[in-house]
This record gives C-alpha cells, sequence and structure tokens, in this order.
C-alpha cells in the first residue's frame, strides 16, 4: 500500500489528474479503500469480471470504476453494480480492448475492426442503460493507430458519452509515444475525446508527462513551458542539442505559460523566433538573448543557458 500511494504522489507532482488501480480481488478492495482515503487524486477502480469486487470498491469510495457489464454474469449482477454506482454518484467505464473482444463478435468481423470494438461498447451500454444508468464513459483501444482513430470516430458519431482515449499496449516510451500522440492529435483536434491515457511500457510518471507534452503541442494545455528550438542548419556554429537539452530540462517545472526559443544563429535566431516570449540566439563566442524579437543583449557562450533562465525567473517570478 505505502508503494502505491508513493507511486501516486509522484503523478501527482508531475501534473496527472486522475489515476486507475487494478482491483483484482475484496483484499485488493479493501486495501484500495485504504489507499483512496489517503491519495490526493481520484482512483478510478479497474475491475475484472468479479461483480463482488466492484460492490467492495463502490462501498470504499471509488471515484469511478472501470468495468464491461457484459463480463460480470447476468442482469442482475449488472442491475447490483449499476444501483451501487448510481447510489453513490459513482460513474462507469466501459473498456472496450482489441485484444479481448467478445468471440462472436471476432466470428463476425474477422478481427478486431473498429466497427467491432464500436458494436461491443454500445453492447455493454445497453446493459447499463437497461437498468437505468446512464452515467457512462467509453473507451475503445486497439493497439493500431488507425483502427483506433476510426473506432473513436464512429463511437463520436453514434453516442454522446463522454469519451476516454488511449492506444493500448502502444510500447516504449518513444514509440508508444509516437502512436498515442498521432491518435489524440487526429482525435483531439476534430473535439473527440474527454480525458486521455499515454500507455507505455516504462514508469508512469513518463506517461503523465508524455500526456502533457502532447497536449501541449495541441494547443490544449494551458500550463507550463513550451520549448521553440531550430534543428539547425550550415550557419550553426555551437552544439545546440545540449543547449536546447538543458533549457528544457530547466523549464519542466515551469507553471507558468510560456514559449522560450533556443536558436542557433544570430542572423534569424529573433527574426524565426520573434513570437516567443523569451529565446537565445548562439553564436561560437556569445548567445543573443531577445524578448518577442527585440534583442535585450549579449551573454557569453558559457553563461547562455543561466543567463535565459534568469530571463525567465524576470519574467514569471519562478525559479527554473
Amino acid at each position: 500500500m505505502e508503494r502505491t500511494l508513493e507511486q501516486i504522489n509522484r503523478l501527482h507532482q508531475a501534473g496527472c489528474d486522475i489515476v486507475r488501480l487494478t482491483v483484482p480481488d475484496l483484499e485488493s478492495a479493501r486495501a484500495f479503500g485504504k489507499i483512496r482515503r489517503q491519495s490526493p487524486l481520484p482512483l478510478v477502480a479497474d475491475i475484472h469480471f468479479d461483480y463482488k469486487v466492484a460492490l467492495a470498491v463502490a462501498e470504499e469510495g471509488a471515484d469511478k470504476i472501470r468495468i464491461n457489464p457484459g463480463n460480470i454474469g447476468g442482469p442482475e449482477r449488472v442491475r447490483a453494480v449499476a444501483d451501487a454506482c448510481r447510489s453513490r454518484g459513482i460513474p462507469i467505464r466501459i473498456g472496450v480492448n482489441g485484444g479481448s473482444l467478445e468471440r462472436e463478435l471476432l466470428a463476425k468481423y474477422g478481427a478486431p475492426t473498429a466497427e467491432a470494438l464500436v458494436e461491443s461498447a454500445l453492447g455493454h451500454i445497453r446493459l447499463l442503460e437497461d437498468c437505468g444508468f446512464e452515467d457512462i464513459c467509453v473507451s475503445l483501444k486497439s493497439s493500431d493507430v488507425g483502427t483506433n482513430i476510426q473506432a473513436y470516430r464512429l463511437m463520436h458519431q453514434r453516442t454522446d458519452f463522454p469519451l476516454h482515449l488511449g492506444v493500448t499496449e502502444a510500447g516504449t516510451r518513444y514509440m508508444g509515444t509516437l502512436k498515442s500522440a498521432a491518435a489524440f492529435g487526429a482525435l483531439l483536434l476534430d473535439g473527440i475525446g474527454d480525458t486521455v491515457r499515454v500507455s507505455l511500457t516504462a514508469d508512469p510518471v513518463e506517461e503523465v508527462v508524455a500526456a502533457k507534452a502532447i497536449l501541449k503541442a495541441l494547443g490544449l494545455n494551458e500550463q507550463g513551458a513550451t520549448l521553440v528550438s531550430c534543428p539547425t542548419c550550415g550557419r550553426t556554429r555551437v552544439d545546440l542539442i545540449p543547449i536546447a537539452e538543458e533549457v528544457e530540462r530547466r523549464l519542466a517545472p515551469l507553471k507558468s505559460r510560456i514559449t522560450v526559443a533556443v536558436m542557433g544563429c544570430a542572423v534569424n535566431g529573433p527574426g524565426e523566433a520573434r513570437e516567443a516570449d523569451l529565446g537565445v540566439a548562439c553564436g561560437i563566442e556569445e548567445g543573443l538573448l531577445f524578448a518577442k524579437g527585440q534583442v535585450l543583449g549579449k551573454v557569453p557562450a558559457g553563461q547562455i543557458v543561466d543567463a535565459l533562465c534568469e530571463q525567465v525567473r524576470l519574467l514569471t517570478g519562478e525559479t527554473v
């Protein structure tokens, strides 16, 4: 329990808004309740197959339950879970996954297609609606980006339920982030999606970092710094990569919404990055500091990062 709480606190510090915990049995449900009472973040209980576990976490104060009603037994069990959640104001997330579709849908469609994912989700929704329960959100996760996008678009056309975006089994930090960014970009810019989870084979904190970066790139995250840096060219006379990486590392904790540019030459730097709040154009012996395209002054090459970060402090009041 202590290690789970420690991880939740690290996620909180990284900017996470909600945490999902797997709850496989009744003993875990009791531990879930203890963790929930100490957690700084809302907790979703991830339940598979056992409706009694769902009832137990509802009693323990779950903020949301992730369960597929068609997998927990007959109508009376579905109604028991729906009633328990309704009486406590707990929403239910229906989580459809391409790797665990119903056999009859795989036989019908021949593969975990977008249409199969949507049909599965609609079937689970009907089971809850038959119980008079409509506080539902839905995820339709595939490891294939194209299938993922198509499934969410189809679901968006068919229902008004909130959609939780995610690419399942996306991979390691590098490839998983790329696949998530491709799917989220296509969907969020179309106005589809209410919550997101980047699924990585990595520390969960890396998932939060990746999600916030994707949202920032899409203009949907109003907090923190955005780094603009050039790809280098024949005019670059310094090793720009470590400078840009160090600035990015220093800016990571920043809360203020700000754009900072790190450019590779003093010829075009202030012009190309004139929209940046602050920036530096790097030369062989010195750097040219600028703000909104206006030159502030020169600093020695060895002081570029510190000088830029000092300007950030003066502008935002935050030390980086």
